[in-house]
């Protein structure tokens, strides 16, 4: 399995019993949706590694308690520590309406309801407090505030995202 092909669920934060039973951090607003899993994909040296649940359990609300099959000793679940978790795209809850997955709207043409289509969406930078569409129009680089009020619709099939921005937001770039 790719990388590309899969999503970030959370990862292996400690262990938590000295049978090897590990404490996966859920990286979730509904971690109860990945309770019963019967395998995950552990990222080892930069591969993604199937991993089979032998049981698992939520503990305090963002953690799953889980039993991977061969892992039985301390030693086992201390190598695993740290480690990335990871599900296939496939396995994402399908979201409709305005809801979208970052990935999902990459390649979308983005357009703004008083200047039309204004680029294509290459990326989403979230390592700031206010997530941002980056956005490509020809050579110049537009960061768009992915901001609730702004976003008038996610056009699935058309591959759209449809905003109304404030004036001389996308101006100030062009």
């Amino acid at each position: 399995m790719r990388k590309e092909e899969c999503f970030y669920l959370g990862k292996i934060a400690k262990k938590f019993s000295f049978k090897g039973e590990v404490l996966i951090y859920l990286d979730t607003d509904e971690p109860e949706l990945y309770e019963n899993l019967e395998s995950v994909f552990v990222e080892h040296n930069k591969h993604l590694v199937p991993f089979f649940i032998e049981s698992s359990s939520m503990h305090k609300n963002d953690f799953l308690r889980v039993r991977f099959e061969d892992v039985n000793t301390e030693e086992d679940a201390d190598a695993l520590v740290g480690n990335g978790i990871y599900l296939p795209l496939t396995m994402l809850p399908k979201l409709t309406g305005n809801k979208f997955y970052f990935h999902e709207v990459i390649g979308f043409e983005i357009e703004d309801k008083r200047l039309g289509v204004f680029g294509k969406i290459t990326s989403i930078n979230d390592s700031s407090a206010q997530p941002l569409f980056e956005v490509l129009n020809g050579e110049v680089e537009i960061l768009v505030p992915m901001i609730d009020q702004f976003l008038v619709k996610i056009d699935r099939e058309n591959k759209k995202v449809i905003m109304d921005l404030p004036e001389g937001l996308i101006e100030m770039y062009l």
